[in-house]
């Protein structure tokens, strides 16, 4: 598999705190966000791919054992978003909320 985000695929990701992985993954999200509001599909698809790696790397993070269903319905839900029919009916304004959260706690707990 080839990773977008080499450094953190081989081993860096895991040195991060759950909070401090979120975060980044709303990072990738918001610039999901923000490409699909400046009408370029192709850069939001391709932030969006860059959050599911993410996302699936804090998947495979041992640290993360006891998240791994919030993990996983986020990855779920953000699909159904950003790339199915938005059964959830999330808002981009929701997902933002969500992440700012992360990154709050992320900032706190340096």
């Amino acid at each position: 598999m080839e990773y977008q985000h080499k450094n953190l695929a081989s081993g860096h990701w895991q040195e991060l705190s759950f909070f401090e992985q979120m975060a980044n993954v709303g990072s990738e999200i918001e610039r999901t966000i923000k490409w699909k509001k400046k009408n370029n599909a192709e850069y939001s698809r391709m932030a969006f791919e860059r959050a599911l790696e993410l996302l699936d790397l804090s998947l495979g993070d041992p640290k993360n054992k006891e998240r791994l269903r919030e993990i996983a319905r986020v990855r779920e839900i953000s699909c159904d978003h950003f790339a199915g029919t938005n059964e959830y009916q999330s808002t981009d304004e929701s997902w933002q909320k969500y992440f700012y959260a992360f990154n709050y706690a992320a900032r706190v707990n340096r």
